[in-house]
């Protein structure tokens, strides 16, 4: 070896091992590889869909459905499913306007409509946990039932006029730097998904729900209160929901019955979406995040092209079945399933 020539030391030499690393973590968190594709091809195709304006409104848009998604995320990490609660947020979201019309403070009618929605979720939790029924049967009756009751509260006619410190809910802009506000629904959406994750990550509770979820006679077997979980994650599904109406109703100034229909839909495939199995004991909320937000741009892209609905149903669905080969086709690779 001549002397201008100088030997790379072990140090120095590429691993092979840290690009198979980095190729297993692009694959173990695809929902943000895609959702970051999806805002490059995004931005290419309109000049202003990154602009300050159109990013706070994409927040903005998500958050109903996103903070449903979040109590789904807990709901679903259990091994179970919650198909209510598009109803509850449509009634919630009339028991809140119903109230402050019967002259309720807004704070007041805020805090009764949050124990209702967390109620019809404990509920249904209960009735599947110590009845042993099969969620996706009590949640397809509460479906049913609760836009039943939301027609009933008002003969199914609207309820408008409501207090202006009450639209205030969700059109607030919170400056967050110079030149960038988003509005208070958006900031809402994005504290209870920071909070959300680290209950789920940091907590016993998270433990619980995981492993009520991975396993749940083996948590049995271990003395986890499991039936309490179960009740525990539809409850908190219950005042997602609730919140979710609340949300609704301030957004539109108007308690409309009809609001929301199809909405569990929407979670269920932001879940999924995000990563988290079906079957339980695996996922999270960051990948729910990220998929509601995926969703959203897919929309928000397709309303600034001027294409019409039928071509963002087919789009989503096509992304959807994706993701899903794709985290099967890990479950495989890990040995899961």
């Amino acid at each position: 070896m001549s002397n201008t020539e100088t030997a790379l030391s072990p140090a120095d030499t590429p691993s092979p091992a840290f690009g198979k690393r980095l190729v297993d973590l692009a694959i173990e968190y695809n929902f943000i590889v895609i959702f970051l594709a999806v805002v490059v091809i995004a931005a290419s195709l309109s000049s202003n869909f990154l602009t300050f304006t159109n990013i706070a409104n994409l927040f903005q848009q998500a958050a109903v459905v996103g903070v449903v998604a979040i109590g789904m995320t807990f709901v679903i990490l259990t091994g179970n499913i919650d198909l209510s609660v598009g109803s509850v947020v449509a009634l919630c979201g009339m028991l809140v306007a119903v109230l402050m019309s019967h002259g309720f403070d807004p704070f007041v009618a805020v805090a009764i409509t949050a124990l209702v929605g967390t109620a019809c979720g404990a509920g249904m939790g209960a009735i599947s946990a110590l009845a042993q029924v099969p969620s996706f049967i009590v949640t397809l009756a509460g479906l049913v039932s609760f836009r039943g009751i939301t027609y009933l509260m008002t003969d199914g006619v609207p309820v408008s006029g409501l207090p202006q410190g009450f639209a205030s809910i969700s059109s607030t802009m919170i400056p967050l730097f110079p030149g960038f506000s988003l509005s208070s629904m958006g900031l809402i959406f994005i504290v209870l998904c920071v909070v959300a994750g680290l209950v789920l990550r940091f907590t016993v509770f998270g433990e619980y729900v995981f492993a009520t979820g991975g396993n749940p006679e083996a948590a049995r077997l271990s003395g986890l209160p499991t039936r309490f979980m179960i009740t525990a994650v539809f409850a908190v599904s219950g005042f997602m929901a609730a919140l979710g109406g609340i949300l609704l109703t301030s957004r539109l100034r108007i308690g409309q019955p009809t609001a929301a229909q199809g909405l569990e839909l929407d979670a269920i495939a932001a879940v999924v979406l995000g990563g988290t199995s079906l079957f339980g004991g695996r996922g999270g909320v960051l990948g729910t995040f990220f998929a509601v937000m995926l969703l959203q741009v897919l929309r928000n892209i397709f309303n600034l092209l001027g294409l019409g609905s039928f071509y963002q149903m087919t789009v989503t669905g096509i992304i959807i079945v994706a993701a899903i080969l794709l985290n099967r086709f890990i479950d495989h690779r890990k040995g899961r399933g």
